[in-house]
């Protein structure tokens, strides 16, 4: 017998995307959208796709989207993101996966990027996210960013690829790495990091190297170059913000700085 389907989507403000997002979850069983009290279209794109519909204030990454995971109705779950769809191709391998009998506790998905003007080149080097899983047998963690379900039993990779429409602009991306970084910072503070001022000095030029050449972001023409330089300041800023904190912890915030400190 074929195993049911829950998809479960977490939103706020995303009517750009979302009709896309729940076009290609149409196939579940299930749709389980919880909000955080959007303004503009979202919950009419919901009702339009028969999504179960609630809305909660926002909790955090992980938490939101566990809580979303928790009001779908069977076992196995898809995770998307609104600014994400699955493709057709996505769809027929999830299918046949539930169609078969699931051999795993989980399965991870691969993800092609919307790199500004363009999509992904095949010749890039994808990652693979868990996505699809038995709720049963896993939760999100609860990291202040790339938040991911966590398993308990193997997880196997199946090529079902998702679509990410994350970046559509420079701006948006730019927007976007000042509060992941934020968030970055936080998460490194819950786990006990310290603070090292030479992350900023030679990390980024070496992520900067593995996301163009060995990540491939080359076959992406400028917007892979543009793209690869977006990852290498991320990781700077991540550093540098961290930096400042302890910085400004040892200064306690008293004061201003003084002339020539």
């Amino acid at each position: 017998m074929t195993e049911k389907l829950s998809a479960f989507v977490t939103t706020y403000n995303n009517e750009a995307t979302l009709d896309a997002c729940l076009e290609s979850l149409s196939f579940a069983d299930e749709i389980v959208v919880l909000d955080s009290f959007s303004t503009d279209r979202t919950p009419d794109i919901a009702a339009k796709h028969g999504a179960v519909f609630f809305q909660e204030t926002f909790k955090g990454y992980g938490p939101q989207k566990q809580s979303a995971c928790d009001k779908t109705s069977h076992k196995w779950v898809l995770l998307l993101d609104s600014d994400e769809a699955l493709s057709k191709q996505g769809r027929n391998a999830v299918k046949a996966v539930l169609a078969a009998g699931p051999s795993a506790a989980g399965y991870a998905l691969p993800r092609i990027e919307q790199m500004f003007w363009r999509m992904q080149s095949p010749l890039t080097r994808v990652k693979y996210y868990l996505r699809f899983y038995d709720k049963t047998r896993g939760r999100l963690s609860d990291h202040a960013i790339h938040e991911s379900p966590v398993v308990d039993g193997a997880v196997k990779r199946i090529n079902a690829p998702i679509l990410h429409y994350g970046n559509p602009t420079i701006d948006a991306r730019a927007d976007k790495m000042n509060a992941y970084s934020a968030g970055a910072v936080a998460d490194k503070l819950a786990r006990g990091r310290r603070a090292n001022p030479w992350m900023m000095v030679f990390y980024p030029p070496v992520y900067f190297c593995r996301q163009y050449f060995i990540g491939r972001e080359f076959s992406n023409g400028w917007a892979g170059f543009i793209n690869s330089v977006f990852g290498a300041y991320y990781v700077f800023l991540k550093y540098a913000k961290l930096y400042e904190h302890f910085r400004r912890k040892r200064a306690k915030n008293a004061e201003p700085p003084q002339e020539g400190k």
